[in-house]
């Protein structure tokens, strides 16, 4: 069933076939099911699309970002819990906006993305070129790039007809794992003309060797083998796609079964290419992981101009405040209550007295009571916690309440309108529910479906759909059935099976435990440098060609520079999500060494990285004179010691650090100019820096320009009095 709101774009007659499709409008594809279960319990009630995601339903993000990148025409395919996301998109704004129309597609029976798009197909309303997405897609790329590539290599050749889009990732596999839970993969591409030849994702299957066709060298004079890439999963699609899902109907999976099974088909020709994002956002939420992942960068503006301020959230007037935090209107707050860094507050929402909130999303209308704590938590709509409760990296959905005293361990979700009772803690990694957890494990193709209306679900059904169930229903709940979440509660814990801990970890909006970090660690380091059938070691980038022996060129620098660069931005993401989580030292130190070796950087590098963000997190704290920030470093660099100690096993790797503060105050951090002296005088005080480092750095800047000896200048008494400590220590 097909149901269109919007202005319809009619076509003018065309002069001829290429005219007709130069005027033909951009189109996308949204599919508003994930045709997975990593939502339930939560998605068995309400589509994931529709889901809140810092305080707006996920494909709001979706929409928006592919009306701003010039898509005209969006089809929206709904088939899980559809009626609600058509009544949404009804209700919505995105309807009668000029030059983007919406339609929603219906079914009842899909199954699968290969279902969707034949289904697609059979309605004739692609008409050209069009993008592909899911409704959980969040991003600020510019389409035009990669849409004139595409554009360019289908005039060429008929045969080119998709090109994904991915991103630099250079991150090892415990950090991508620790950041969006995603699988590891591989792809091989050809360097030159940037065609995909090779796509597999691996899971938790990091060990062995990666067997690839030698075809793949005999037909290609150059291959790139590639583990750094992020899959964005937003593709742009010739019709020919469409029609292809049409004929083979063993396509299921838009990877595992069609970009695969294209790259081993030699008898069509059909051909994939990439485009290679850098500096653009896009990413998509695949789990509570990669929920809690972009949520987080959405707060620190990563996803601009997506952020929690601007108008498609319906609440404009949120205002973004000191140290990331976002508050909307009609907030009550008690004066003795603390909002920490990186929070976001929606309206009507109360709190009580001496209650402490950080680095969380609240929603709107929430009661949260006195002396209540809520640390790294997803609270969304009309949530009540009682006097006393502790939150932590969880999620609470809408209705829920938590009775006085009760607590949640790390990775819990709580579903609609659960009650927790009192006192009662709910234990890690936990997922509450009203609906009893399935009998049956169902596969990951499955659609999200509640089973019936009773609001008991036995085992999930693709031949109808549950929506939100209601208030009396809720309340039909069979007698014989007990609840599990303590004195006064309403709710079914789900048991977690032994074969699906790991997943949950894996998965779950909470820290991976510090020994499964170390269990990953030691598999990535034991696959590091593999050497090839030669004996020779693979270079960094993986690549393989005749050229591939030489690496002096001006290019393979820049690629060195911009390898320095991009690792440390990751060690600056890396430490940031150690503030805003509350992270051990040693979970960074095994993060950082990961990304080091990823890089092949050395430890005078992480030692700078480091500090750099030491450095960036104190001046972001709040201050109003040069002597504020003074303090801010000292409480900043007497928490973080220990870590930045780690780095500093030589006198080389101090002066880096000494250089790194340099090139903060000419260039970044302007504010720590006039302070250079004194902070580096406490750096000494606190044995992070020593002398022979201070002298041995003056030293090596007496040959140097007036202009890079600046703050030498600055610390000549301070050098000068460490030179008389020093001589009078040697004639002692």
């Amino acid at each position: 069933m097909v149901g269109k709101k919007g202005g319809s774009k009619g076509m003018g007659a065309a002069e001829d076939a290429e005219e007709e499709l130069a005027r033909t409008p951009l189109q996308a594809i949204i599919l508003a099911d994930s045709f997975t279960t990593k939502f339930r319990p939560i998605t068995l009630e309400r589509p994931k699309v529709l889901l809140p995601l810092v305080n707006a339903p996920m494909i709001d993000y979706t929409l928006a970002w592919l009306e701003s990148a010039g898509v005209e025409e969006v089809f929206v395919f709904c088939c899980a819990h559809s009626k609600q996301v058509m009544d949404y998109l009804d209700k919505s704004n995105w309807f009668g906006q000029p030059n983007f129309s919406v339609t929603t597609i219906e079914s009842h029976n899909a199954i699968s993305a290969g279902d969707a798009l034949r289904l697609i197909y059979e309605q004739h309303v692609i008409r050209g070129d069009f993008i592909l997405v899911s409704g959980d897609t969040v991003s600020n790329m510019s389409l035009s790039q990669a849409l004139k590539e595409h554009k360019e290599r289908r005039r060429k050749d008929s045969n080119a007809v998709m090109t994904m889009v991915i991103k630099q990732s250079k991150a090892s596999p415990v950090t991508r794992q620790s950041r969006l839970g995603t699988e590891e993969l591989f792809m091989v591409i050809d360097p030159e003309t940037k065609q995909l030849l090779y796509y597999e994702d691996r899971g938790d299957n990091l060990k062995g060797y990666l067997s690839l066709d030698k075809a793949l060298l005999t037909y290609n004079t150059s291959i790139s083998l590639q583990n750094d890439k992020q899959d964005c999963y937003i593709d742009i699609c010739s019709p020919e796609v469409l029609s292809l899902f049409t004929d083979n109907f063993d396509y299921q999976h838009l990877r595992r079964d069609f970009v695969k099974g294209l790259l081993v088909d030699d008898i069509m020709g059909y051909k994939i290419y990439s485009h290679e994002i850098h500096s653009s956002y896009a990413a998509r939420i695949d789990n509570y992981r990669s929920y809690h992942t972009i949520s987080k960068d959405i707060i620190q503006r990563w996803t601009y101009p997506l952020v929690p301020d601007v108008q498609f959230f319906g609440n404009s007037a949120t205002k973004l405040e000191r140290q990331g935090m976002y508050r909307a209107p009609e907030i009550k707050q008690s004066s003795s209550s603390k909002i920490g860094p990186f929070t976001v507050i929606g309206s009507g929402t109360s709190i009580g007295n001496n209650t402490e909130i950080s680095n969380s999303v609240v929603g709107e209308g929430c009661s949260i009571g006195s002396n209540v704590t809520i640390e790294n938590c997803y609270i969304w709509h009309n949530v009540t916690i009682e006097d006393g409760c502790k939150l932590k990296h969880s999620i609470v959905c809408d209705g829920v309440t938590m009775k006085s005293g009760a607590a949640l361990e790390p990775g819990v979700v709580l579903s609609f309108k659960v009650v927790i009772g009192r006192n009662f803690l709910v234990p890690a990694y936990s997922k509450v529910s009203l609906h009893q957890q399935p009998i049956k494990q169902d596969s990951d193709e499955e659609l999200e479906y509640a089973d019936n209306s009773s609001g008991i679900t036995e085992s999930p059904s693709v031949s109808g759909t549950s929506d939100l169930l209601n208030e009396e229903e809720r309340t039909e709940l069979p007698d014989s059935q007990e609840y599990e979440v303590g004195d006064g509660g309403v709710g079914f814990i789900w048991l977690v099976s032994e074969a699906g801990q790991e997943e949950e970890w894996r998965h779950s909006v909470a820290p991976i435990p510090v020994d499964k970090l170390v269990e990953i660690m030691q598999i990535s380091n034991d696959e590091t440098d593999l050497p090839n059938e030669d004996g020779a070691f693979l270079p960094p980038s993986g690549e393989l060609g005749p050229d591939s022996i030489t690496n002096d060129s001006n290019e393979d620098a820049e690629d060195i520079r911009d390898d320095s660069v991009i690792f440390e931005r990751e060690v600056e993401a890396t430490f940031q999500r150690a503030v805003e989580e509350d992270v051990t030292d040693d979970h960074v130190i095994l993060e950082v060494n990961s990304l080091r070796l990823s890089y092949n950087m050395a430890s005078a590098d992480c030692a700078g990285a480091l500090f750099y963000s030491v450095m960036k997190l104190a001046l972001d704290a709040p201050h109003d004179s040069p002597n504020e920030l003074y303090k801010n470093v000292v409480s900043t660099v007497r928490k973080w010691k220990k870590l930045l100690k780690y780095y500093l096993s030589s006198i080389d790797e101090e002066i880096e650090v000494i250089l790194k503060f340099e090139e903060m105050c000419l260039e970044s951090a302007r504010e720590y100019s006039p302070l250079f002296v004194q902070i580096l005088h406490h750096l000494y005080d606190q044995d992070i820096i020593q002398e022979e480092a201070i002298l041995d750095w003056a030293s090596e800047k007496e040959g140097a320009e007036e202009s890079d000896k600046i703050f030498v200048k600055q610390s000549e008494k301070f050098i000068q009095w460490l030179k008389e400590a020093s001589e009078e220590e040697d004639e002692d």
